[in-house]
């Protein structure tokens, strides 16, 4: 699974300074390090180096600074990483070259220029964006066919496990969890019920996200739910 190159892949990252988080906007790993304008750099992880993996990047490319592709090694070193006209391609396309070893080791293959271009601004800002608002580092990269535990879903996790403990006024929600009003008026994944004007529960579908995603109710009571 390309799961299981994220951790080496993070902790060389992290190693170098960065704060790390997995699956963000369709990338594999996104890196955050310095403040205003933070240095953003995206990871594209494969379980072996192919040309599907340089496509990935070059997508990406344009909404970083720096961006870098990682695979396994070979086992017997007869690889895409040995080869010069692969790596060489890497070098002209500006991308880092990492491969990750049995042991979980991660070996430079070809270093990154010090800076990219940033082509697409707006990209790299919601990148930035997100990686921010996440709490922790909820998704391992590399992970498919699973749901992504974004910011937003983080949040309407959290707007839920308050709601699990009875009805609330809307207000009591914003000052936890900003984006309370946006996601309870969409209830995009069909968690919320409205009970009367500005108070909201938690339908059973609620419930059961709960059940799969247990979140603890931040700052908030049984005693303070409206009964």
């Amino acid at each position: 699974m390309e799961t299981s190159l994220y951790l080496p892949v993070k902790r060389f990252l992290e190693d170098l300074g960065f704060s790390v988080k997995g699956e963000i906007s369709g990338c594999d790993l996104v890196a955050l390090k310095g403040e205003d304008p933070p240095v953003v750099v995206i990871g594209e992880l494969k379980l072996s180096f192919n040309l599907e993996l340089i496509l990935q990047a070059v997508e990406r490319a344009g909404a970083c600074d720096e961006l870098w592709i990682a695979a396994r090694m070979s086992i017997r070193g007869k690889g895409r990483e040995s080869d010069a006209r692969y790596r060489n391609l890497c070098r002209r396309l500006g991308f880092g070259m990492l491969g990750v070893t049995d042991a979980g080791t991660v070996e430079i293959l070809v270093e990154p220029p010090t800076t990219g271009p940033r082509r697409n601004p707006k990209k790299r800002a919601r990148l930035i964006t997100e990686h921010r608002k996440r709490i922790g580092d909820p998704a391992l990269g590399g992970s498919t066919k699973t749901p992504i535990m974004t910011a937003y879903r983080q949040q309407a996790l959290g707007c839920a496990a308050a709601l699990a403990l009875g009805p609330r006024q809307l207000k009591e929600l914003k000052p936890i969890y900003p984006d309370a009003q946006k996601i309870l008026h969409r209830n995009v994944y069909g968690w919320f019920e409205p009970v009367s004007r500005g108070i909201y529960g938690l339908t059973p579908a609620g419930h059961q996200a709960l059940e799969k995603w247990p979140q603890p109710a931040r700052g908030l009571t049984s005693d303070s739910a409206l009964q």
